[in-house]
């Protein structure tokens, strides 16, 4: 049915063209306007064109920031999209398994700064549960400075992560395996195929679309991480765990440098929109391909 008013689906879209012009549009066009200032908020504003992105470019802080988040992708593509992965297909195996989704789940609805706090005193030095159960299982050489070592604060931080996403990712995976057509598995039951074989060549490239998609909110996810790291080591020890979100918001509102930290969310959004294009061409190219 045509609307009588031709401006009506104009009207009803505009409220949310609206909103979304106001938090979204405008704060990306005044952000990219600040990077080319040097301004601390309050004062004057003074031009100083290219400035900030040359000094990003041979900032040693900054590029060890965006190597530390590609350590952490790296760990939780294997500590939440493997893990969550492997978790759905002995859940779709078993019959049953309700209360075992439910547990693995509740993590992701838990806030993250709530995780954060609980796992501050898993990983506590003096009475934390992790050195407890080492030093209980005869194990004490292996207890630790978890987050205050540069060695494992980053790992340390990683692990929280993946238990809180891999419930995410097996949801996902979980409801692409039960689209996976019964017949399918059935004949190859039929023809000998055990559930290790059926997961990794029957089920696992049949729901390689989900996987694409389970790694790109992943990566992507990984760049937008932040309430981890601010609540666990706040970028400690000594940088060790200092990432681009964190960095960002020490720069503005520690340093009170808005132009530099304006350049900086521009040079992470570029870098995220580049690394969206990439792995999209890539999925292409492998569905392309039949592989």
């Amino acid at each position: 049915m045509k609307p009588h008013n031709r401006l009506a689906p104009y009207l009803f879209a505009a409220p949310a063209v609206l909103v979304f012009g106001f938090a979204v549009l405008l704060p990306m066009v005044l952000t990219v306007g600040y990077s080319f200032t040097e301004w601390n908020g309050i004062g004057e504003m003074v031009f100083v064109g290219l400035d900030n992105y040359v000094r990003a470019a041979s900032d040693a802080v900054l590029a060890g920031s965006f190597l530390h988040v590609l350590g952490y992708i790296a760990a939780t593509l294997v500590l939440e999209v493997t893990v969550g992965l492997l978790l759905a297909g002995v859940i779709h195996a078993r019959a049953g398994g309700l209360w075992f989704r439910v547990a693995i789940f509740t993590p992701v609805m838990l806030p993250m700064v709530v995780v954060a706090v609980l796992w501050s005193f898993v990983y506590n030095p003096d009475f934390g549960l992790l050195n407890a159960a080492l030093g209980s299982a005869g194990l004490s050489s292996l207890a630790h400075i978890w987050l205050g070592d540069p060695a494992t604060a980053l790992l340390a931080v990683s692990v929280v992560s993946g238990w809180v996403f891999a419930g995410f990712y097996m949801m996902i995976f979980y409801a692409a395996f039960r689209q996976v057509p019964g017949e399918v598995v059935e004949a190859a039951r039929l023809d000998g195929a055990g559930e290790w074989a059926l997961f990794r060549q029957i089920k696992v490239p049949m729901i390689r679309n989900a996987v694409w998609v389970a790694v790109l909110l992943c990566v992507t996810g990984g760049f937008q991480g932040f309430d981890l790291f601010f609540v666990l080591t706040n970028g400690g020890p000594y940088g060790a765990t200092e990432i681009p979100t964190t960095l960002l918001v020490k720069t503005v509102f520690k340093n009170g440098e808005v132009g530099y930290g304006s350049a900086m969310a521009v040079v992470l959004t570029v870098i995220v929109v580049v690394v969206g294009l990439v792995y999209a061409r890539l999925q292409r190219r492998a569905e392309g391909s039949g592989s």
